[in-house]
């Protein structure tokens, strides 16, 4: 516990989002995480995908003091937008008006009973925007919501002022190593991984360099929701997610943005969705994070990277000083 209070970032993490793991037995969340507690109050969001009527949760956080400007957070793919707390409180600390969204599929918003694309989740976003009156924003991206800021700022340049990606995925094109998997067989591997197979599997694929209790809340985001009636239908959501993936990639576009735009990798980040389904000759060649970033931001008309080392995947929770240290020298410029 002294390692929590020691990191600020950690301690505000847990004391907002760590009291559902303290009870004996899980209780079931709905899977809109309903019991589930988020920092800030959630709002939601109607919206018409795909013909569906569905609902985009979001929190939206106003400064104390107001620069006029406004940074909306993206979450990855198994996190609930939750676990931004910490850079929320430093944002708002430094002025900035805080936005954050749960993308349709994900966290307190709807799950679809079609399939998630990439255009689709950009789209909600910027409807998420004009519905708040904000004409353009800052992105800062972690994990699968780099793959979602890759496309707004392709799809709309024009309302995104800088972009933080912070250890994003799709850097590369997984298809080029895994080949493809039928929904069905992913939906019931997925479905046999217990609480403690998915712990052992997030501290594989991110390095993480928190204590292992600040991994709690993101298991049992999952895993509460399993006593819910609608759980398959979640399940099929989650799998589609992790085809959206596999299926659209973004590391071809990247190149193309004129945003100006931030990496913020962590050294020891190897995560590469796919690998165990990778022929075992090419599993090494995947998840190069931070040397892909390296060459890719030259790449790009105002791209720059940083690597900080003894950093994984959670790179925002594994070193907030540094990570925030950069990311609000990037935003001030």
């Amino acid at each position: 516990m002294k390692r929590l209070v020691a990191a600020a970032g950690l301690t505000a993490l847990l004391a907002l989002s760590f009291l559902p793991a303290q009870a004996a037995e899980r209780e079931p969340y709905g899977i809109d995480l309903e019991g589930f507690p988020y920092p800030y109050p959630v709002n939601l969001l109607p919206l018409v995908d795909d013909g569906e009527q569905l609902r985009m949760a979001y929190m939206d956080i106003a400064p104390a003091q107001p620069n006029g400007r406004v940074v909306m957070l993206l979450h990855g793919r198994n996190f609930p937008s939750s676990y931004w707390a910490p850079e929320i409180k430093i944002l708002t600390d430094a002025g900035y008006r805080v936005v954050v969204p749960d993308q349709i599929g994900f966290g307190k918003s709807s799950k679809p009973s079609g399939e998630l694309h990439f255009d689709n989740l950009a789209r909600n976003t910027i409807t998420l925007l004009d519905h708040l009156g904000i004409a353009k924003t800052d992105i800062v991206a972690h994990s699968m919501g780099g793959m979602v800021a890759v496309r707004i700022a392709r799809a709309y340049p024009d309302r995104v002022n800088h972009l933080v990606l912070a250890a994003p995925i799709g850097l590369e094109d997984y298809r080029m190593y895994v080949p493809p998997t039928p929904t069905e067989k992913i939906i019931e591997r997925e479905d046999k991984l217990t609480a403690e197979g998915y712990r052992k599997q997030l501290e594989n694929n991110y390095a993480p360099k928190i204590p292992p209790e600040a991994m709690t809340p993101f298991i049992d985001a999952r895993f509460n929701i399993k006593g819910s009636a609608e759980y398959p239908r979640w399940l099929r959501a989650f799998v589609s997610s992790g085809q959206m993936i596999y299926r659209e990639p973004v590391v071809h576009e990247i190149p193309l943005i004129t945003t100006p735009t931030l990496f913020i990798m962590g050294a020891d980040d190897h995560n590469a969705p796919g690998r165990p389904s990778a022929p075992e000759a090419l599993r090494p060649k995947m998840g190069q994070n931070a040397e892909l970033a390296k060459a890719l931001a030259p790449k790009m008309a105002h791209g720059s990277a940083e690597v900080i080392e003894n950093a994984g995947h959670l790179v925002f929770l594994d070193a907030p000083d540094r990570f925030n240290a950069l990311m609000l020298a990037f935003l001030a410029k």
